[in-house]
């Protein structure tokens, strides 16, 4: 059964654009400090920078056709928070490069969402656009994420400190993935 609004689906998951709706979820699980644990204070997010954040999504999609998508759990209908792909906007050694990313809620973790949803999401990337690879980033420390990476197929390329931190930042040391085409 095809639902409406949605871009592309996985078995649990619809991926789509972001609505008016999203924001007051997507303020909540990007200002818990669980699911924020591994950010620095300044990337968790208000209300006010959750909305400009979607902006953001929402530019990235019209320019390039693809964004960190918002995805809802198809059972329930429940907003989950996001998962997708985006280009790289600062500079890094590994860059240009399109990168994937997932934030679930809480409420949805240890589900396998991140997996089937980051899977799901490369699929559909490489089946409509013409770039055959893509990377992932996390702390060192953020074992739950690039255990995701792992699952998904991505192979570890390096150890690195993230360009946009502070060296004695403890989150500094990322880890850096990617899968090819």
């Amino acid at each position: 059964m095809m639902q409406e609004g949605y871009l592309f689906f996985s078995e649990r998951l619809g991926f789509r654009l972001w609505k008016e709706t999203d924001l007051k979820i997507y303020t909540e699980l990007s200002s818990d400090p669980e699911v924020m644990r591994f950010f620095p204070q300044e990337f968790w997010l208000d209300e006010r920078s959750a909305k400009l954040s979607i902006s953001g999504f929402q530019k990235h999609y019209r320019e390039y056709g693809f964004t960190y998508f918002a995805v809802d759990k198809l059972d329930t209908a429940d907003f989950i928070g996001f998962i997708g792909v985006k280009t790289i906007s600062y500079d890094a050694f590994f860059a240009p490069a399109v990168d994937i990313g997932w934030r679930l809620h809480k409420d949805f973790w240890g589900n396998g969402y991140a997996t089937e949803g980051a899977k799901r999401t490369l699929a559909w990337f490489f089946e409509n656009f013409d770039l055959d690879r893509i990377v992932s980033m996390t702390p060192e420390k953020n074992i739950p994420s690039e255990n995701v990476m792992i699952k998904i197929g991505m192979n570890k390329i390096e150890t690195f400190n993230h360009p946009l931190l502070v060296t004695e930042d403890p989150l500094s040391k990322h880890v850096l993935y990617e899968i090819k085409k």
